[in-house]
């Protein structure tokens, strides 16, 4: 049977002391689906892992991850090959980056409903919005500006919940790995 290669994103776990999800573990619940070669990155949800094609899906992984950790984790499935894409495809090049600069891919689990200007500024304007598609929003926050990361909510403000952010240099580590 062929495998594909997935990336899962795991949102809101392990911060600020909630819904703490060892990665160990996580790895081992991941096994329990038929997945292999499993790899972790970081301690915020970034699983790698092969699973069979057709044989996997957001819904699944997160009705298990339930059953196993007591507590709703939702889950967004990248195949490797779209993050290494985009990667490739560098959407922040032309971005000047200093030490304030933070450079973040939202993954959206659904087609985004807004039709949002762009680039978009948040109030303070230290939050931008530079490209939106179907899958991801690609956003700078200028820490020099905004000393907080206030900006970002408007991430859910205008594309809901069902996303999760990670920062560009996780990105690229994930397609490394």
């Amino acid at each position: 049977m062929k495998t594909t290669r997935l990336i899962a994103l795991l949102r809101g776990i392990n911060v600020g002391g909630h819904h703490k999800v060892p990665m160990a573990e996580l790895s081992k619940a991941m096994e329990q689906l038929g997945c292999s070669g499993i790899s972790t990155l970081l301690n915020t949800g970034n699983v790698l892992f092969n699973a069979p094609e057709k044989n996997i899906s957001e819904t699944a992984i997160e009705a298990h991850l339930q059953e196993v950790f007591g507590f709703s984790i939702p889950v967004i499935l990248r195949t490797f090959d779209e993050l290494s894409e985009l990667v490739q495809t560098d959407p922040f090049k032309e971005i000047v980056v200093t030490k304030d600069t933070r450079l973040y891919v939202t993954f959206l689990k659904n087609k985004p409903k807004t039709d949002l200007q762009l680039p978009y500024f948040s109030a303070d304007r230290s939050f931008q919005i530079i490209s939106v598609s179907s899958t991801a929003v690609l956003s700078i926050l200028d820490l020099s500006i905004g000393k907080t990361v206030k900006g970002m909510d408007d991430l859910e403000k205008l594309f809901g919940k069902e996303v999760t952010t990670r920062n560009w240099n996780t990105v690229v580590k994930l397609t490394n790995k």
